[in-house]
């Protein structure tokens, strides 16, 4: 298998892995998402107290564990006593057939390993600036760089880790996205792009409808990516897909498959 992060272009994207039918971001629902046929694992990183890169999205452990306070307040150890599927429920709190069933937070050296033949998109949480060479230090280790793709929010860590990894794909962050769609919608993007841009955007923010066709299109002429987030509906995957963005993000990579096959999007 090709495990370059765009070769073959990703048009199937599981957030948190298979979320809507397990845990998010544990491993249980990346192997329910890598045993569907996705392109690519959606996750989130941060920096445990003792140093360790650890999967988790929120700053915090109540919404989804049965265990309190700030993922970088805790040591790894002390993350691995709490219970990742305490909360998760499919049927509005009628049933919780995760919980007490030793679901674990998990490394991202762990889901490395777990699904070796898959590639991920990883969004770096944590502020703090060690998080990029201890995370680099991890997918050096498993030497996954040609299969990975790094989001961050916080503009500095992008740069830190861009500097430090130039071979490792990075999407751009909020800071870099607003100035081009706002030169977009004026005409005045350059002819190309000096580097890879991949855009990892909603459809709409700020009140602004960020992606329609004009946007893919003037992007794709540059050479750019356009991964659209967090899609759940059937008609709006329709409606991307035929306006041409490349990939869509979802918690339901299901649906998410059946539409894309039945488009021609993917085989």
């Amino acid at each position: 298998m090709n495990l370059d992060f765009l070769d073959p272009m990703p048009r199937v994207v599981a957030h948190r892995g298979d979320s809507a039918f397990f845990p998010e971001n544990t491993l249980e629902a990346f192997r329910s998402a890598a045993s569907l046929g996705i392109d690519v694992i959606e996750t989130d990183v941060h920096l445990t107290a003792d140093g360790e890169i650890v999967i988790w999205h929120d700053p915090t452990l109540e919404r989804n564990t049965d265990g309190t306070g700030t993922i970088e307040s805790h040591t790894l150890a002390e993350l691995k006593r709490y219970d990742a599927g305490y909360t998760f429920t499919a049927d509005g709190g009628r049933s919780y057939p995760f919980r007490g069933k030793g679901v674990r937070l998990a490394t991202l050296s762990e889901a490395l390993e777990a699904c070796p033949e898959e590639r991920f998109n990883i969004d770096l949480k944590s502020q703090e600036p060690d998080i990029v060479d201890r995370f680099l230090s991890v997918i050096r280790a498993h030497k996954a760089e040609r299969r990975i793709c790094v989001a961050s929010f916080h503009y500095g860590n992008l740069k830190r880790l861009r500097s430090a990894a130039p071979d490792i794909l990075t999407s751009i962050t909020t800071k870099e996205v607003v100035p081009l769609v706002l030169r977009g919608k004026m005409g005045l993007l350059p002819r190309s792009f000096d580097r890879k841009i991949i855009f990892q955007i909603p459809v709409r923010q700020y009140g602004i409808t960020v992606v329609n066709e004009r946007f893919v299109r003037e992007m794709h002429k540059r050479g750019a990516v356009v991964m659209v987030w967090t899609i759940n509906e059937e008609e709006e995957m329709r409606r991307l897909y035929s306006m041409g963005v490349d990939t869509i993000m979802t918690d339901n990579p299901r649906l998410l498959i059946n539409v894309a096959r039945e488009m021609g999007i993917r085989n």
